[in-house]
């Protein structure tokens, strides 16, 4: 029997290195080969050991370097001459990142496989932002839904179960069907003026967000040029944007003040 090597599909974040899990870095440092998608970020790259065998598997919109059959085929073919073989993909593998896709094959190959996940988009964009998902009050639950068919075919989503206003909506992969969204979701019944963050390349350095309704949010997306990968977040929760900040230089003044005091008070 052919020895064959172990995959692991390990979830990369939204972008910023420090969002890694412990133990998705220790795979990373260990891997001989790495498979990885486009949306990993160059910080995260760097961690790679410079001998490890680099294979970008990246897809774009209407673009894809690999379709999925191949990268599921690379897996198997990679696990039968290495041992440490990683899926690196941006934010969760079982959360619209196809791993489940990539299990199914390696079971079908007999090939061992371990899912390692990461911070997926939705909390690692709205926590950057110290947007909560949920709040009592405003938000009892949270649903994730893709902005982006397989295919490139129509959105069909169940528009009338989405338009929950007691439940935040968060919209991957948004950016090119936000128009159709918002004209489904306030024909189904939703407020129009509910609250709409939009999220650009979250948690990296490139990260930019706009705070629109769900009126405009198309217009307003369109007008700052926000580019992919979007995330939006939609409901009353998205009203936080810029509320829970606090002015670290009168933080830190007002911290002073106490050590003064505490030391006046011992002197």
């Amino acid at each position: 029997m052919q020895k064959t090597g172990k995959v692991y599909l390990i979830g990369a974040g939204p972008g910023d290195p420090d969002l890694l899990t412990v133990k998705a870095l220790r795979y990373l440092q260990s891997a001989q080969v790495v498979i990885y998608d486009r949306l990993v970020s160059d910080e995260i790259m760097a961690l790679i050991p410079p001998e490890a065998v680099l294979v970008p598997v990246g897809k774009a919109p209407k673009h894809h370097m690999v379709p999925q059959e191949g990268i599921n085929e690379l897996l198997v073919e990679h696990a039968q001459k290495a041992e440490i073989i990683v899926r690196l993909k941006g934010g969760d593998p079982f959360i619209f990142g196809r791993g489940s896709e990539e299990a199914q094959r390696l079971v079908e190959a007999g090939i061992p496989f371990e899912v390692i996940p990461g911070i997926t988009a939705a909390q690692g964009c709205a926590t950057s932002l110290h947007v909560p998902l949920t709040h009592r009050g405003l938000a009892t639950g949270v649903r994730y839904v893709t902005g982006h068919c397989r295919n490139d075919v129509p959105l069909d989503l169940n528009w009338q179960s989405l338009a929950d206003e007691d439940t935040t909506l968060v919209v991957y992969m948004g950016l090119a069907a936000i128009e159709q969204i918002s004209r489904e979701l306030i024909a189904h019944g939703m407020n129009p003026e509910i609250p709409v963050l939009a999220i650009s390349k979250g948690t990296t350095k490139d990260e930019r967000h706009v705070l629109a309704d769900l009126r405009t949010a198309y217009q307003v997306a369109k007008q700052e040029e926000l580019k992919a990968p979007t995330l939006f977040i939609i409901g009353e929760v998205a009203s936080f944007t810029g509320q829970l900040q606090v002015d670290e230089h009168l933080s830190a003044v007002s911290g002073d003040a106490v050590v003064q005091v505490k030391e006046a008070a011992h002197g």
